[in-house]
Formats: structure tokens, C-alpha cells, sequence
């Protein structure tokens, strides 16, 4: 660890938020300062497993909201480098607009607007999502950072939409206004990892729970893509060091078919949980999934939803 690295602080927008959570413990454990923001430092039981994680007091606190003009001012002051992670994750919502859209786009726009009232900071990394990039397999095309969700909006894949118009107005916003600052995105795929907070299960996690309690009794033609949450951390941070860094960052572990995971589940915990077992990775399984990836849906299966077949995933 570098002895002064303690002079550079670090500011982690959405602090109790899955990834946010790892970034912090990371940052600590290489010796930044880091300021996290929160909708409310009243309540400081939902962000104490943060503070524990706080050997040297080196973590603080700052309250914020997605949708306040300038309530990032102040943590952002001051601060080196910006990781901004904060983003409704919900897949279910009765108003697109005002629950997804909205906090998503102004939130990217109103820590931006904040990082230009200060010199100080140097880069914003902005955690994006896989959804930007695609909401549907395209079949033999390797997607890569250059590639677009053109397919989603306000009435299919909602949350996929929020995610790509978040990211396109942070780059539209750093073209179109004099910064002292560059903008660095991480894209991820389906993130899972074990908890920091012990009171909450992350969204891409619950898929586990969910289909191991019985709620999806069938298999079905589905593939994910995964990436540990530590390493999704850990991209953060290499984009925030290196210099060179600039543009896009997919990031991809492996993917996998909901038939070899239930196997895999199957072979782990054995006949203590209920697995799917009916098998629907048929045509007329299929043809539900795919029409299913149109609408809203009450099942965190189609969150990240990929209808692959095995040959296409090989060429993702």
C-alpha cells in the first residue's frame, strides 16, 4: 500500500448498494479516504456494517439524492476520483418514468453537475450495466463496448432502458460541457457474489433463492451471464488507477444455461432445496420466455435476460 494514498479520497455515490459496498471495503483495505453517500445518515444501523469495515477512520458519510440538484456538492468537493453507482434496481414497477427513468438519468446528471463545481476531481466511474449494451442475443454477433441497446423502452425492459439512457447522458453530458474531469464506464453482466450487508439480498443473487425455493419449477432455454461482485469492485478501482483507462468495460466471467445451473445446484446442495425440474427448454418454453422479455414480469428470472442457445453463448 502506498503511504499516500491516504490523501486521496474517494467518493462512492449509493454506499449501501451491492457493488458500492465492495468498492468501499476495497478502497479501505488499499489505503484511500472515502466519503459514501446515503439518502439518510439519520439512520446509521443501515450503513453499519460499513463502518465496521473502517480500521483506520478513514470513511464518512454524506447524505444525497438521485433527484436533488446539487445534493452531491458537498461530498463530491474536494474529492480525487467519483465512483458513481447509484441506480434504482427494479424490475417491477407500476411507473417507468418516474421509478426508473427519471432517478436513473438526473441522478448520472446531478453527481456530473456536482463533479464540475469542484477542480479537484480527476475521473468519474460510472457503473453501467450489460443492459446498455443489449436487452436480446443477436444470433453469431459477439457484442463487444461498441454496441448499443437499440431494442428497449418504456414498455419493453424498462430497467434495460433506464440503464442505457443513464450512461448516454453521462457521456453526452462531459462532450457537450467544458470538464476538468474524464468519464470511465463499467459494464457488467449479471453480478453475484456473497452479501456485505447482512439485512438485504442483492437482485441478481435472489435468482439463486428464488429458483431454490421452488418458485420456477421449470428449466428452461435461459443463459446468464456472471460476474463476481468482487471483481466488478476491483474493475472499478483499475478504471479509477490507470491512466490509460478511457471508454467502456465490459465485464464477463462465464456464461451458463439454466439446465447445467440447476445441475450444478443439484450437485451442491442435493435434494434439500426444490429445483426446477420440469423441463421447458423446449419450443413452446421458448416461445414463453420470448414473449415474456417484452413486458414487465413478477419473476426475477428475466432479470438480465438472455434467450441464448448453447452455440450462441459460445460466441458471446
Amino acid at each position: 500500500m502506498d503511504s499516500d494514498k491516504s490523501s486521496t479520497i474517494v467518493c462512492v455515490t449509493g454506499a449501501t448498494g451491492f457493488i458500492a459496498g465492495y468498492i468501499i471495503k476495497f478502497l479501505l483495505e488499499e489505503g484511500y479516504t472515502v466519503r459514501g453517500t446515503v439518502r439518510s445518515t439519520k439512520d446509521k444501523a443501515k450503513y453499519q456494517y460499513l463502518t465496521d469495515l473502517d480500521k483506520n477512520k478513514r470513511l464518512s458519510f454524506f447524505e444525497a439524492n438521485l433527484t436533488d440538484d446539487g445534493s452531491f456538492d458537498k461530498a463530491v468537493d474536494g474529492a480525487h476520483y467519483v465512483m458513481h453507482t447509484a441506480s434504482p434496481y427494479i424490475i417491477n414497477v407500476k411507473d417507468p418514468q418516474k421509478e426508473l427513468i427519471d432517478p436513473a438519468v438526473q441522478g448520472t446528471l446531478t453527481v456530473l453537475k456536482s463533479c464540475t463545481k469542484t477542480s479537484s476531481v480527476k475521473r468519474v466511474v460510472l457503473t453501467s450495466s450489460v443492459a446498455a449494451i443489449t436487452d436480446s442475443a443477436i444470433k453469431d454477433h459477439v457484442y463487444t463496448e461498441a454496441d448499443w441497446n437499440n431494442e428497449s423502452s418504456l414498455t419493453r425492459n424498462p430497467y434495460y432502458y433506464s440503464k442505457k439512457l443513464a450512461e448516454e447522458a453521462g457521456w453526452n453530458f462531459v462532450k457537450t460541457n467544458k470538464v476538468s474531469f474524464d468519464l470511465v464506464v463499467i459494464n457488467p453482466f449479471m453480478v453475484i457474489g456473497p452479501e456485505l450487508n447482512p439485512a438485504t439480498v442483492n437482485t441478481s443473487n435472489k435468482i439463486f433463492s428464488d429458483m431454490m425455493s421452488g418458485k420456477y419449477p421449470g428449466v428452461m432455454n435461459l443463459g446468464w451471464g456472471f460476474v463476481d461482485v468482487r471483481d466488478v469492485a476491483k474493475g472499478h478501482i483499475l478504471a479509477m488507477q490507470h491512466k490509460d483507462a478511457n471508454g467502456r468495460y465490459l465485464l464477463c466471467s462465464n456464461t451458463i444455461m439454466m439446465e447445467q445451473l440447476v445441475i450444478l445446484l443439484d450437485e451442491k446442495f442435493g435434494k434439500e432445496y426444490k429445483l426446477p425440474s420440469l423441463k421447458l427448454n423446449c419450443a413452446i418454453g421458448d416461445s414463453v420466455v420470448k414473449f415474456s422479455s417484452y413486458f414487465q414480469v413478477s419473476f426475477q428470472f428475466f432479470v438480465y435476460l438472455f434467450c441464448f442457445s448453447p452455440k450462441e453463448l459460445e460466441a458471446t
